[in-house]
Parts: C-alpha cells; sequence; structure tokens
C-alpha cells in the first residue's frame, strides 16, 4: 500500500506541473524522463542490510550473537533468502564469512571468538547479499566492533603520540605483564613498519613505571595507513621476550577542511548556504572556527562547526572575486583554504523552508542567467530509496521560483532532489532528509522497575501492528556498569537504514542524528547531507538508458554449479549427477543441459559439511569430469573509511569489560585435578620451519578433518583457501583482496617449509595433510623479499610413523588415484544453528554461584501476537546498577523502530 501511494503522488504531481508548462518545448518530454527513471527503479530493487549485535564490543573467548535485517524497497520480486556477514582484522585480512539465511526478512547467527584464532584488535563487520554485489560497495553494511583479550594477550599497553612536526612524532608507550605488572627497567627493540617494510627502527628502555618514548620519523604520510609499531620487550631466563604491534593511525596529525556551496555551484550574487567539513587524518570531526576573505583580504563572513567539524552560512559572493578562508583548529594551527570558483551565471536547487508539514525548495538563478534562460523548461525529480516520489517541469519566469512538497506524501529517510536541463541533464543537487511517516512505535516495560541480583524479570514489549502486518525483532539486555557505551555512536537500524545505506564514505556517531535529546541533530543532519557523497545511480546513465550489468540474482538459496565434461574437454550433454550431504541425509539429482551445464538449487545444509558430486552413475564415467564453478565473493574494499571507529588503546577504553572477562574467564577455567594418562597431540604450525619463522599468525587454518574425503588437491583448495583466488589463465593462486585491484603477485606455496609450486600440489596425498596454514600477509617481508610473492599457504603433512607399514593392496592403491567424476568438497553451509543460554536461578542452591554474564539476555526471533504483545522472562547476573534493554526490527512492510530501556539492579 505504501508503495502505490508515493507512485500516485509521482503521477498526481506531473499532472500538476503542466499548469506551468514551458513556453519552450523541451528536448525530452518530462513523461520520457519519468519512464526511463521508473524503468530503473523497477528492474533493480535496493536491498540493504542492518546487523543488530548484542553488544557494542566484545573480549576473545565471548560468542558475539548477532541478528541480520534485510529492507528492499519493491515487492513485485523475491528478495534475496541469504545474508553474508565477513568478519576482517584492522588489516583488512579476511577471519571468518557467515552464510545467514533469511525468514521473513530476518536472520540469525552467532560466532565464538576463539582465543586460538582471534587476537585484540578492532574488527570490521561487513555485511551484504549477493544482489548488493552488482552495485557500488560503499553501500554494504560496515560496522567497527573492538574485541579486547583477557586470555591470551601477554602485554598489555597505553600508547599516544605527540606530532611534532609534518614527518616527525614522538610516540609514548607504557607496558604491563599479563598481570598489570609495570615492565620497568626493561630493555626493547622496535621498528616501524608500513605493511612490508620497515622506515625506522631504534632501541630504548622503559623507565621505573615502564614508559618509553620513541622518536618515528614518518617520511610519507602513505605509511600511516598500513603502517604498525612492532616492539619487542627483551626476556629473561624466566619470561621470554614480548611483543607488541600498534596502529600508526594516530601517529601524524593533518586535517583537511572543504567547502561545498548549497546546491553545487557558488554563483555570484545569489544568497544561499555554503556549508564546510573539517576532518583529521583519522577521519573523525575536528573543531574549527574561521572567516572567510575576498581578493582584498576584507572579511566577508566568519563561521565555527556545530557538530563533527561540519555547519553552514549564509553566503553572497560577488562575480568577478575570489574567497578564502583562514581556519583554525582546536589545537591552535591555522590555515588557509581556497574557496570554490564564482560562477557568473547559474541556477540551483536549495531548500528554502521546512515545516512539520511542507518542504519548500527554491530554484535560485542569478539575473545574468535568469535573461538567458527566460521561459526555459526545468525538471525538477526526487527520488528516495529507489522511488521516483516527485517530478515536475518548472518555466524560469522569474530568477526564482518556489517548490512545495507535502511531506506526508514523501517515505521517511533521505529524498534526493534534482534539477535537470530539458535535455535530462542533470545540474544541481540537494539532499534532504524526511521522517513524516511514523516510526514502528516500540514500547517495552518490566514488572518493575528496581530489581536483586538473579532475580527474575518479566519484560513485555508492544508494537502497535501497521495494517495488520506483523513483525520481527530483536531483543538485547546488558549490563551497563560493565558495558558502558555511548548510544550516539552506534549504529542502529534507523540510523543504518534510513542514513548511512545511502551516504557514500564515514558517518561519525550516526545515531547521534536519532537521539532526540541532541538539540542541534536536525540542524548537524542538514550540515551532514550537504556535504556527504550520495551516488547509488547517474541520471544520466538512466536517461541515455545505460543500465548496469547484473551478474548476480537474489539467492533464494545455496547453489552448486558447474560443468560435466568428457576428459577430451567436450562438454558433455544429459549426463547425470548426484549430490549428497551425508550428515544432512540430503540426496538429490539432476542432468546438464546441451552445454554440459548443471545446478543443484536451494539447498540447505550447515557450514563445515560434506558435499560429494557424482557422476559415476553414467555409463562412461571413468572418462568424465566434473569442474564446479568458484563461488564468488566481493574483494575487500580499499582505503575503508571505517577506521576512523578504531579504538587506539583497547585495553584502557575497554577497562571494565576485560576486567570482567578475565574474572569470568578464570571462573570457568577451574577443574578438578585429575591424572592426564594420555599423550597430548602436538599441534604442528609453521613455526617449526625456519624459511617460515618471521610470518606472524596465520588468518586461517585448515585442519586434516575437513580434507576428509579429498580425492583431488587442488580441486579442495578451491573451496578451502578463504582469501585466494585461482586464475584459470596463469594457473597461479592470488591473494583475493589484491588480484581484484589488478595486482599478478602469486602466492607461495610452503610443503613443509620448503618452496613447492603449484604443479606439485597433486601430488601431496589429502590423506596425509596435517594442516594447511593460510598467511595473507607477511608484516616483516621474511618471505615476500626472497620469494617475490605475496601471501603464504603452508602445507604440513603428518608425522611419519617409525613403524613398517605392511605393502598395499592393489585396491587400496586405486583407491588412492584421483576420480574426477567424483567431487568431495566442503563449500560454504549456513551458520549453525545455536540458542543463547539464559541461566535460571528458581532456588537459593542455584543462586550460589558467580554470574559475571555481561549479556543478560538476547533473543532473535521476537514475534508479537494479533494485538502486537510479546512477553520474555529472563533473569539478573550478579553486575548491580543500570541495565539497558535495546530492541530493533521491522514489519513485513519495511516499517522500522528501535527502543532503550532501563531498570535497575542491586544487591
Amino acid at each position: 500500500m505504501k508503495k502505490l501511494s508515493v507512485l500516485f503522488f509521482a503521477i498526481f504531481l506531473i499532472f500538476q506541473s503542466t499548469h506551468i508548462a514551458a513556453q519552450q518545448l523541451p528536448t525530452i518530454p518530462i513523461n520520457t524522463v519519468v519512464e526511463k527513471v521508473q524503468k530503473y527503479f523497477g528492474v533493480y530493487p535496493v536491498e540493504k542490510v542492518h546487523l543488530h549485535f548484542d553488544k557494542p564490543y566484545y573480549a576473545v573467548g565471548d560468542t558475539l550473537w548477532l541478528k541480520a535485517y534485510l529492507n528492499h524497497n519493491l515487492y513485485e520480486y523475491s528478495p534475496s533468502k541469504i545474508v553474508y556477514v565477513e568478519m576482517l582484522t584492522s588489516k583488512d585480512s579476511l577471519i571468518q564469512t557467515l552464510r545467514i539465511p533469511l525468514k521473513n526478512n530476518g536472520g540469525k547467527g552467532q560466532l565464538v571468538l576463539d582465543p586460538q584464532f582471534i587476537a585484540q584488535d578492532n574488527y570490521r563487520f561487513r555485511a551484504y547479499t549477493k544482489w548488493m554485489a552488482n552495485f557500488d560497495q560503499s553501500y554494504f553494511y560496515n560496522k567497527v566492533v573492538p574485541i579486547g583479550d583477557a586470555i591470551n594477550k601477554k602485554l598489555g599497553a597505553e600508547i599516544s603520540f605527540k606530532p611534532e612536526s609534518n614527518t616527525k612524532t614522538k610516540a609514548t608507550l607504557q607496558f604491563r605483564d599479563r598481570s598489570g605488572n609495570l615492565l620497568g627497567r626493561r630493555k626493547l627493540t622496535w621498528e616501524a613498519i608500513d605493511g612490508w617494510d620497515p622506515f625506522d627502527k631504534g632501541k630504548a628502555e622503559t623507565d621505573d613505571m615502564g614508559r618509553v618514548t620513541l622518536n618515528l620519523t614518518i617520511k610519507e604520510r602513505e605509511y600511516l595507513k598500513k603502517g604498525r609499531l612492532i616492539v619487542k620487550i627483551d626476556g629473561d631466563k624466566l619470561e621470554p621476550a614480548l611483543v607488541g604491534n600498534y596502529s600508526l593511525q594516530h601517529a601524524l596529525w593533518d586535517a583537511d577542511v572543504q567547502f561545498f556551496p548549497e546546491g553545487g555551484d557558488l554563483v555570484a550574487g545569489v544568497s544561499k548556504k555554503l556549508a564546510f567539513k573539517a576532518v583529521n587524518s583519522s577521519g573523525k570531526g575536528e573543531k574549527i572556527t574561521g572567516k572567510i576573505y575576498d581578493s582584498k583580504k576584507k572579511e566577508v563572513a566568519s563561521f565555527s562547526d556545530g557538530a563533527f567539524g561540519m555547519g553552514s552560512i549564509d553566503f553572497i559572493p560577488v562575480a568577478g572575486e575570489t574567497y578564502k578562508a583562514t581556519v583554525e583548529f582546536e589545537n591552535g594551527q591555522q590555515r588557509t583554504y581556497d574557496l570554490p570558483a564564482v560562477k557568473e551565471e547559474g541556477i540551483n536547487i536549495v531548500l528554502h523552508n521546512e515545516d512539520e508539514t511542507t518542504l519548500q525548495l527554491g530554484l535560485v538563478a542569478n539575473d545574468a542567467y535568469y535573461e538567458k534562460m527566460t521561459n526555459q523548461p526545468f525538471y525538477v525529480l526526487g527520488q528516495s530509496n529507489g522511488h521516483l516520489v516527485y517530478a515536475a517541469q518548472a518555466t524560469l519566469k522569474n530568477s526564482s521560483i518556489l517548490i512545495s512538497i507535502p511531506k506526508e506524501k514523501l517515505p521517511n529517510g533521505i529524498v534526493q532532489i534534482t534539477l535537470m536541463q530539458p535535455d535530462g541533464k542533470p545540474i544541481s543537487e540537494r539532499l534532504v532528509f524526511n521522517q513524516s511517516q511514523p516510526l514502528l512505535d516500540i514500547s517495552v516495560k518490566t514488572d518493575k522497575s528496581d530489581y536483586k541480583q538473579k532475580e527474575a524479570v518479566k519484560l513485555s514489549i508492544h508494537v502497535p501492528p501497521k495494517d495488520s502486518l506483523s513483525g520481527n525483532f530483536s531483543v538485547a539486555v546488558i549490563d551497563e556498569t560493565k558495558v558502558p557505551h555511548n548510544d550516539d555512536n552506534e549504529l542502529g537500524i534507523l540510523s543504518n537504514f534510513l542514513l548511512t545505506s545511502d551516504l557514500k564514505g564515514y558517518v561519525e556517531q550516526p545515531n547521534y542524528y536519532f537521539n532526540a535529546k541532541n538539540e542541534n541533530r536536525k540542524e548537524a543532519l542538514d550540515a551532514l547531507l550537504m556535504t556527504q557523497g550520495f551516488r547509488r545511480f547517474s541520471y544520466d546513465d538512466l536517461i541515455a538508458e545505460k543500465l548496469p550489468q547484473v551478474q548476480f540474482f537474489p539467492e533464494q538459496g545455496i547453489s552448486l554449479a558447474g560443468t560435466l565434461r568428457l576428459n577430451t574437454g567436450r562438454p558433455y550433454p544429459n549426463g547425470g549427477l548426484l549430490l549428497s550431504v551425508p550428515s544432512r541425509n540430503i540426496r538429490k539429482d539432476t542432468y546438464t543441459d546441451n552445454s554440459g551445464r548443471f545446478a543443484f538449487e536451494n539447498l540447505v545444509f550447515p557450514d563445515s559439511s560434506k558435499v560429494t558430486i557424482s557422476a559415476r552413475g553414467n555409463d562412461n564415467f571413468r572418462s568424465l569430469v566434473i569442474h564446479m564453478d568458484p563461488t564468488y565473493f566481493p574483494g575487500i574494499d580499499q582505503g575503508n573509511p571505517y577506521t576512523s571507529d578504531n579504538i587506539q588503546n583497547i585495553d584502557q577504553e575497554m577497562k571494565a569489560y576485560l576486567t570482567n572477562s578475565k574474572n569470568e574467564y578464570r571462573t570457568s577455567i577451574l577443574i578438578d585435578e585429575i591424572e592426564v594418562t594420555g599423550v597430548q597431540r602436538k599441534l604442528v604450525t609453521s613455526k617449526e620451519f625456519s624459511a617460515l619463522s618471521g610470518l606472524s599468525m596465520p588468518e586461517h587454518r585448515i585442519e586434516a578433518e575437513r580434507l576428509s574425503g579429498c580425492n583431488v588437491l587442488t580441486m579442495c583448495l578451491s573451496t578451502l583457501l578463504t582469501g585466494i583466488t585461482y586464475d584459470n589463465q596463469t594457473l597461479k593462486y592470488y591473494i583475493t583482496r589484491n588480484y581484484n585491484q589488478g595486482s599478478r603477485v602469486p602466492v607461495q606455496f610452503f610443503l613443509n617449509g620448503m618452496p613447492i609450486d603449484e604443479p606439485s600440489l597433486n601430488s601431496i596425498q589429502p590423506t596425509e595433510i596435517e594442516a594447511i596454514e593460510i598467511f595473507l600477509r607477511d608484516e616483516l617481508g621474511t618471505v615476500s623479499r626472497t620469494y617475490q610473492n605475496d601471501g603464504v599457504v603452508s602445507i604440513m603433512t603428518k608425522k611419519n610413523d617409525q613403524k613398517k607399514q605392511p605393502r598395499m593392496s592393489l585396491a587400496e592403491i586405486e583407491s588412492l588415484l584421483p576420480k574426477t567424476n567424483i567431487i568431495d568438497m566442503m563449500p560454504l553451509g549456513y551458520v549453525k544453528e545455536r540458542q543463547f543460554y539464559s541461566p535460571k536461578y528458581a532456588t537459593p542452591e542455584s543462586k550460589n554461584t558467580n554470574d559475571y554474564r555481561t549479556t543478560v539476555y538476547w533473543n532473535p526471533e521476537i514475534v508479537p501476537d494479533g494485538q502486537g504483545n510479546a512477553v520474555v522472562e529472563f533473569y539478573n547476573a550478579d553486575g548491580n546498577g543500570k541495565y539497558k534493554v535495546v530492541v530493533e526490527g521491522q514489519d513485513q512492510a519495511g516499517n522500522i523502530g528501535r527502543t532503550i530501556y532501563h531498570y535497575n539492579v542491586t544487591r
């Protein structure tokens, strides 16, 4: 119903526009423009993904719980049924990919932050559908989630930088051991590296308080993007050397100020807003004050930012003048910037006024432009979330034209208003934000306002259903004393779906614009929209009917496809294939088409499931070869702006949380003393080989179990090597993120520490492999400088048993030979379902335990009844103070809502 009303409004406005028909006929009729634009919007639906996490940050050993939401703007198609969630390190190395199935546009998942693989870092979570991968990755979901370590980390440090010039800085660090003791009077060596090679290094010694100050020279600012400071503290007889690794993101201070005239141009003689944005080298807003001077050095305006280094002033440029802005930053530094050139003639679209019911936009031209273009027609188009919501034709009969748009007809979110010439060429644009439609009214209450520790809580949720449409919601309850967090920094479902998902680049504190306590939030939001990029599509391309090429359709389930060929290379038509997933008791068959193509559609199986595809049912199966299609995943975007949310000192910022995590971990590992009678199996790692000893922790490790049933190693590697791509032309393997950007520097393979080439891989029996380790980075360059490679895959085989093995039979030998008419693989399956554990304290005895939980309750599947009511019950933990309840969700029509509620817990 909502979509139909929007479409009716667009047609209604076009009809009205005939009352101001142009005196001269336009090159392209407005009906043609509207038809082409609507054709695009009708064929290319907009999908958006949101993730609701149970907490804003975590510790190693935690389980991360999340709910995935899909929002789409069209209902005449089958939307995606799968969301992909990726976990990446601060160095953009892929750690994990989750495949989450959706039901009613919602799906749940979890990720155990295994101490064996997860270290303290700022991790980025990226989420998307395969349909979204057809378009600009800038509109993927992105969120930085810090993860601290109270289990494995042996060296704690607090680091700060004091820049002294454009190339020199002092880094001050204070070191502590894992118990929190200061590491005083310890010798150390350090290196500053740009990702591969050191560009500065030295030696030093900590003082009595464990502090040390290092003088760094950073000649190239590019080093800061991937730069790291590696510090090695010498050990002694009782303690090995300790190594710390720290980002250089904040090592040098720098800032930039940009100016953005409303509507796109400084037009001579036209008074309108001039927006500005000041950001530092880490991408955060900088507080500024400034003045604007003309060419005669006369002050014509002054300004200061309202929030996050952004703001706007009213400004009237003069023809023939040039302007400069002198800006002073909070640290006292001053800089001068040129304003955009003044256009002698022009027309722009501006926001004239806004009230509760109406948006008033103005088409403003200076006298020179008006005299030249009198009685010329112009088009004004408005689009929001992939819908054409406004279209009108206006004639320039005055130098300014006022356009009023009733807000009740507009959907919530960003509205892009574009001014076009009669040939369909856009000449001005203005983004405005509308929130006239009611959001889902989510109300939360508890049966009491104050509780005791471990007392039962009855929490009621009420969401009045709109048009009898049901919804699905997620609720998280956290102990805010242990998990303090400014909610303005959060990326909620409102700030995501209504704001950041339609903007390019980094948005600082996205929830700030939706917090009614921030009195200047509307002015701050308007400044953001005048300074932030928005380019989901190009009107030029739409008018010219240059439509994007689609490679992937909305996924309805897991699909495995490929080609069946004869061993001569010819496709094999009408060949039968059988797919089986033993762990799920799944068996499916299919036949190839005339091109030998086959596909198994809409499969359902959990991750790490062994899948077998066999062509042995054919009479001539011995001469058949199965070729599986490679699985596509989008490359990792470079220049990630979300590093601005990285926490520099995780130990300090998350001190309360990590202290609780340490207590929780100590309690959970206490066991009775037992006698060990078995032999502990030693974990084989690449560190045992001298050629690879300089590598850090591998990004991925593949254990022998995942190779069970693998016949041909290279065929298994195509699905197992996470973050690595195989090129059929060069027959080489490459780091995916670098390959997608044009790099052709291959991965180097090692077998038990010895370098091998790709043809040698199939000589390795998969049954003999102990483990495979994948290194996507070589920070010290110990391997890359020798072998000129990009990344390492280290294959380690099992230790040979010294006992004499019996001779193999012919049948046993034959069973080891590759069978290319059978493929065994372990494709990415759906995330395994797991329920959040919520303890019950119904008896005094059950309360006699320590409960250090920070997430007190998590439920990703709240479905209100017909009256919009839902009730959940749970027990509090041991923490005292405020408990925070966050509820997010959407209904079947895509209406969204979010609310926060607090209650108190005392002893």
